[in-house]
């Protein structure tokens, strides 16, 4: 039935990952509209449910994933290569650390680059501390490099490693699915492996969609900041159309013409407003600030890593670890393709310690610059930016730069950043999804790919009307567990994988139960294996 609408329609999908997916998002946006209060209240019970019960799952899931990628980059399994044995990387190392940081989290850096930062120096996160002081401050870099620092890129490395490596050294399909061959075998490309594509292909969808939601808020406060526009859900609703409508504009010329070029305009234009921050602002303080924090964070890490408020069982972890780790898990499938489809011919060594620590390095010196001279704006009472932060954090950024010269001209820069990068982010979760739900042989239509760009602005005015900020984060922490769980699968599928090839066995045989020593190699497993042997004694 659904190849015969499939047909009828003109379409070249997947039809259970295709109708499935748009069938489940559909019937969201059918009952959150009228009943979006229920909705609300329905997210909100969930993810209350979630935090209590299994807040500790997502910080020991994300620790543990970040052990195993550091613990892979330095066995014996850190010279295998995402391709061929010599193959080599597609793209210098600057060009690719760039593309990492345009892949990730630019458009979450632009809220939160400020308003974390100050949220945590007022209202500091660990009991005894006292807000406004030198210990507040530290604490607050501290909170927010963990939050955007190796944790977020473990998300994203994790299925980037993995897809990267089924994809270029056993030659599957860039889907998801293709992951857990070594587990269900050829039910990886049946029903088993499209319910995991399904997942994949939602957690994409509301994870960009929150993201859309959370732009268009900070997109409303800087129009009325400089034009006075309204801030209403009315507005809201019609700058997610127009974002949505550049967003398939981009996704309809494609990679090169859309995509790429977009990508380049913003990261020149974000470096200029960084470098416009450094220049005026407190550059000494914001240098001063940066080493000391490197040290904070990393000496805070250990613990950090596994602080599940225990004992103080307050709703800070629920609003800000378990929320953006959650809104991270969401990205993982489509960001972990974008990273892949970048990485090919590099060593599982390179690749992790590239993933992890580049754009970690970035991730300080934004919040070394924005983050410190935020504060320190606030330690000198120039502007009320903690008041304004706790009423509205999407007005962080604008606030903060009423500080420095030339304000409204930075404040203008910085909405056209902002438009950009979540432009950018829908029409490349656009075209990831398009490659979700379609199979390799089939070619990628423009109305499919326009088709997911609209689902992600109406799921996002959706949201918005359905509770705005809250109904955001609530949605956000109740999906992203399913794609949790299956990060952790994802783990044991690629090191039975690892240890197969390190043997010199093919993913064939390890799914035929042949590639380990305890079972006994026949003369076909041997024959099966044999254009790996001499890699086998390389490795």
């Amino acid at each position: 039935m659904l190849e015969r609408l499939q047909r009828r329609l003109g379409l070249q999908t997947i039809p259970g990952v295709f109708f499935t997916s748009a069938g489940v998002a559909t019937l969201f946006v059918a009952l959150a509209v009228p009943f979006d209060q229920a909705v609300a209240e329905y997210f909100g019970l969930l993810t209350g449910w979630v935090a209590r019960n299994l807040g500790w799952f997502y910080i020991l899931a994300v620790t543990s994933l970040l052990v195993f990628l550091l613990g892979l980059a330095v066995s014996r399994y850190g010279t295998i290569r995402l391709g061929g044995d010599d193959s080599r990387p597609d793209y210098s190392n600057l060009t690719w650390f760039t593309m990492l940081f345009a892949a990730g989290i630019g458009t979450i850096l632009m809220f939160w680059g400020v308003a974390e930062p100050v949220s945590h120096f007022a209202n500091p996160p660990f009991e005894g501390v006292k807000p406004g002081t030198e210990r507040a401050a530290s604490d607050a870099m501290t909170v927010a490099l963990y939050h955007f620092g190796l944790h977020t890129w473990t998300i994203f490395a994790m299925p980037g490693l993995a897809i990267g490596y089924f994809a270029y050294r056993h030659n599957l399909p860039m889907r998801i699915s293709s992951l857990f061959y070594p587990i269900l075998g050829e039910k990886a490309f049946g029903p088993w492996g499209w319910a995991v594509d399904v997942i994949a292909v939602l957690g994409t969808l509301f994870g960009v969609a929150t993201s859309l939601g959370l732009g268009t808020l900070q997109l409303n406060s800087g129009l009325n900041y400089l034009f006075g526009v309204p801030s209403t859900g009315l507005v809201q609703v019609i700058l997610i159309a127009v974002i949505a409508s550049i967003a398939a504009t981009s996704v309809a010329l494609g990679l090169d013409k859309g995509v790429r070029r977009l990508s380049q305009l913003n990261i020149l234009l974000a470096m200029v407003l960084l470098a416009f921050v450094l220049a005026v602002g407190p550059t000494v303080f914001i240098a001063e600030g940066m080493v000391q924090s490197v040290g904070d964070y990393f000496d805070a890490l250990p613990w950090l890593a596994f602080w599940t408020e225990t004992f103080k069982e307050t709703d800070w972890q629920r609003q800000w670890t378990l929320f953006y780790w959650a809104w991270t898990i969401s990205w993982a499938p489509y960001v972990g393709i974008f990273i892949a489809r970048i990485s090919r011919g590099r060593t599982i060594r390179e690749f992790v310690g590239g993933v992890l620590f580049a754009p970690t390095a970035f991730t300080l010196v934004w919040f070394g610059i924005f983050g410190l001279s935020a504060i320190q704006v606030e330690m000198n009472g120039v502007v009320a930016l903690a008041d304004q932060v706790q009423q509205d954090p999407s007005v962080a950024i604008f606030a903060f730069l009423e500080a420095f010269p030339l304000a409204e001209v930075a404040s203008a820069l910085s909405v056209v950043i902002i438009v950009i990068f979540f432009t950018t982010s829908s029409d490349s979760a656009s075209l990831v999804i398009d490659l979700l739900t379609r199979r390799d042989d089939q070619p990628s239509l423009v109305r499919q790919r326009i088709f997911w760009a609209a689902a992600q602005g109406v799921i996002a005015a959706t949201l918005l009307l359905a509770g705005g900020l809250d109904a955001l984060q609530n949605v956000i922490t109740s999906l992203g567990l399913p794609f949790c769980i299956l990060l952790i699968f994802m783990a044991v599928s690629l090191f039975r994988a690892l240890r197969a090839d390190y043997r010199g066995y093919s993913v064939e045989a390890l799914v035929k139960g042949r590639a380990f020593p305890e079972v006994e190699a026949t003369a076909e497993t041997k024959q099966e294996n044999e254009y790996v042997s001499e890699a086998a004694d390389r490795h």
